[in-house]
């Protein structure tokens, strides 16, 4: 590849699929590592807010500001600062269709926070960084464990399905779309982590989400699946999963929700569609790679024409059943990863708020608001 990486906001989320710049770019639109951050366009709930910035030297793409802080101001601070409030960022959003809106520079700005003196901008950083720190290292770990787990599912699944008398069925043979809104109950807001699968919004972005966003929403029930169309590390041509732990919830409407009917089953598709299965399929669909708002072009018939090998019901179950065993691990360091986010959020939701203080000398610490 020739030129510098060009930084869009899937790579915030964690892409490592770059588009190169082959020309001499101007000096303001470098970024270093660990520059500052902010998506403001796209989707609700998958592409605003803020990003320290851990990649490679790049070219910045549009939609995405770099914050500067001004003198006194912990770059590390404002990043949880403006994690705060990107929820009332994200409320002001606007465009003419919802799978891509954006704010303007001024809305960001004009969002307001207790400010505390230097010495404390560092101690609450250096707090709520800890939590960073072990969210990391718990993702790391379901990584290596999802390799493992992989590893296996094509061991008994993609494997034999080249070897045994298994019939392919596309996806919309063996399942119905869902397009249903929610019904005006009240149910959690979800998005897919490709490291977690369905996670509540406000524990993956530590916010809560724009409540006038959720009237777009997918309203999704127990056992129903729906393909994400981001970009990730672990699936670069997006993810699938199904909605455990839920009666209800409401998903974003540019995901592919869907409900699996017979001769598929469900436990057997989970894990088919966590070995990323469809990867190779997935890719050859994708024209012009992703667009700015960090989805990739794939449209919902084109997904739901996609194949997967369905065995005998009774081998699906058996199939699943193995599996089931071997992904209890999994489920638990999802577990404690789900619990590691929630007490960020409401650590974080304290010390950037002032509700709750951290000691620091007085001699040298002095509080301000702003």
């Amino acid at each position: 590849m020739r030129g510098l990486p060009i930084i869009r906001i899937q790579n915030l989320n964690g892409s490592a699929s770059f588009n190169y710049f082959d020309g001499e770019p101007d000096p303001a639109w470098i970024v270093e590592p660990k520059d500052l951050l902010f998506a403001w366009a796209g989707v609700k709930g998958v592409s605003f807010g803020p990003t320290i910035w851990n990649g490679p030297k790049g070219v910045l793409n549009q939609h995405i500001y770099r914050i500067r802080p001004k003198k006194g101001i912990n770059k590390r601070w404002l990043y949880y600062a403006l994690l705060e409030v990107t929820a009332e960022i994200e409320s002001k959003a606007h465009g003419f269709k919802t799978s891509l809106v954006h704010v303007r520079k001024a809305d960001i700005t004009r969002a307001r926070i207790s400010l505390p003196g230097a010495h404390e901008q560092e101690a609450v950083a250096t707090a709520l960084g800890c939590w960073d720190t072990a969210i990391q290292k718990t993702e790391q770990l379901i990584a290596a464990k999802e390799r493992h787990y992989s590893a296996l599912i094509n061991r008994l699944i993609a494997g034999r399905s080249k070897s045994e008398s298994w019939s392919h069925h596309r996806i919309r043979d063996i399942a119905d779309r869902i397009q249903r809104h929610g019904d005006g109950g009240s149910y959690p807001l979800l998005t897919i982590s490709s490291a977690s699968g369905f996670v509540r919004q406000e524990d993956k972005y530590s916010r809560f989400m724009a409540g006038e966003s959720a009237k777009t929403y997918t309203l999704l029930r127990a056992g129903e699946f729906s393909y994400n169309k981001g970009n990730s590390k672990r699936y670069e041509f997006g993810c699938v999963f199904q909605l455990q732990g839920y009666e209800a919830a409401l998903v974003p409407s540019v995901y592919v929700s869907f409900k699996l009917h017979e001769p598929a089953s469900a436990a057997y598709m989970r894990h088919l569609f966590a070995a990323d299965y469809l990867k190779p399929q997935l890719r050859a669909l994708v024209k012009t790679g992703v667009r700015n708002n960090g989805l990739l072009n794939i449209r919902p018939d084109e997904f739901m024409g996609t194949t997967v090998p369905v065995p005998p019901l009774q081998e699906q179950m058996r199939i699943a059943k193995a599996l089931d065993a071997a992904s209890a691990e999994l489920d638990f360091l999802r577990q404690q990863l789900v619990a590691l986010r929630t007490q960020r959020r409401g650590l974080m939701r304290k010390l950037m708020t002032g509700q709750w203080r951290l000691p620091v000398s007085a001699s040298t610490e002095e509080t301000t608001d702003a």
